[in-house]
């Protein structure tokens, strides 16, 4: 125990993996400065000398020579007899070095040193992984999967360090095995416990945004932007773009010769339908791409209560609204207007509020939420399909088919 090898009696050096050298020579330094101020009370007139590329440590103690019998403070002072038992040439009045070994120092006090080193190695490192991170939230990385849990899968990054991809974060239709590859934006860092939590995201809309600029070139060199960007994770998700060069056109560079760009992005998430729609500042237009294919016959807009009536021929209300009411939601979300769908009226028609002595105020709501809002598109559909729709009891929609049609006899 005359010297200190670190490589060797603190393995774990190996392993660092977010530490450099001059950190690590100032933590070190640090811990040993700390065990001479407690063993020696002070810490000022020792030297310490760290070489990490050979896992060698020297103390030195320094004291001023004073005559035999002269020692006033052991700590800074040393005698004549004794300095020259460390060299026969020292004199009175010149500085004394002495190679202080780990030995000197006690079991006790060394077990102690290397628990502190540990510690303090730890900290570093958890420190060190939360700062990485933290400038990565928002970026995509590539992880391997180590293991699947219920409510989350645990991803091991190329240096061995753990991120979570939460059950709430996944695409609905991802499955993960022990050893797949997944990529994944940094959601993401927080500590808990003093250990930094890294949290991923394949349903964030940046993850998507991120994927575009991947396969894209354009959007990558900042030719087209990405305005805006929503989704219902794996069922759809609308991207507004916009080019700052008329020879471009977005949309058409998203998605593709034949989709081959966007083919890889569907892919990646699950087969995600993705509509790229070309932004305007005018509301009334990207309110009327935002619900495509359906065609659009007018739109009365309410800027202050953000809302948009839009209205349709009867046969575009169910591609405006799309399966599971999964287009009109996104196309409001993209446009920031609440978008109530109607159907046209034609001339002979009549609109249900028109009934409202003979019908419920609350019967007349329920057809409006299905877009059945004129006699005629209530007329139009079968009694079991209004009832399912409506959740209306079948007597009750007999009852209101039966007032409709005495309507127009």
């Amino acid at each position: 125990m005359d010297n200190l090898n670190l490589v060797s009696t603190f393995a774990e050096f190996k392993e660092l993996k977010n530490i450099d050298k001059a950190t690590m020579v100032g933590v070190l330094e640090d811990v040993f400065r700390h065990l001479l101020a407690k063993t020696y009370e002070t810490d000022e007139n020792f030297d310490i000398i760290i070489n990490l590329d050979k896992g060698d440590l020297e103390i030195w103690r320094n004291r001023i020579i004073v005559e035999d019998g002269a020692v006033e403070n052991p700590n800074a002072q040393i005698s004549l007899s004794d300095a020259r038992k460390l060299d026969a040439t020292y004199e009175v009045g010149e500085e004394a070095a002495e190679e202080i070994k780990l030995s000197d120092f006690g079991r006790r006090a060394v077990l102690s040193l290397r628990q502190n080193l540990a510690a303090r190695i730890m900290d570093l490192e958890k420190a060190n992984l939360f700062n990485k991170y933290k400038e990565k939230v928002g970026e995509i990385i590539t992880g391997e999967v180590y293991q699947v849990w219920k409510k989350e899968v645990l991803v091991l990054d190329d240096d061995g360090n753990e991120l979570v991809l939460p059950k709430s974060e996944q695409i609905p239709t991802d499955f993960f095995r022990k050893g797949d590859t997944i990529r994944a934006i940094v959601y993401k860092v927080d500590m808990k416990n003093n250990t930094p939590a890294i949290i991923l995201s394949r349903t964030a809309p940046e993850f998507l945004e991120r994927l575009f600029e991947l396969e894209v070139p354009e959007i990558f060199d900042g030719l087209i932007t990405i305005k805006k960007i929503v989704r219902i994770p794996g069922e759809r998700a609308k991207v507004a773009v916009e080019s700052y060069d008329e020879r471009i056109d977005p949309v058409g560079a998203c998605v593709g010769v034949k989709g081959s760009r966007i083919y890889s992005i569907v892919k990646e998430l699950k087969n995600e339908n993705i509509d790229v729609v070309n932004y305007t500042n005018n509301i009334q237009l990207l309110i009327q791409r935002a619900l495509n294919p359906a065609k659009i016959s007018s739109i009365r807009l309410n800027d202050e209560s953000k809302t948009a009536a839009v209205y349709l021929k009867p046969s575009e209300v169910s591609l405006a609204i799309g399966k599971g009411g999964l287009n009109i939601r996104l196309a409001s979300m993209l446009t920031g207007y609440d978008i109530d769908v109607y159907r046209e009226v034609e001339e002979e028609d009549v609109d249900l509020d028109e009934f409202s002595d003979e019908i419920d105020q609350w019967i007349i709501d329920q057809f409006k939420k299905i877009g059945c809002d004129t006699a005629k598109s209530v007329l139009e559909l079968p009694v079991e399909d209004l009832v399912r729709r409506t959740d209306l009891e079948e007597e009750t929609v007999r009852e209101v088919v039966g007032i409709l049609k005495s309507e127009f006899e």
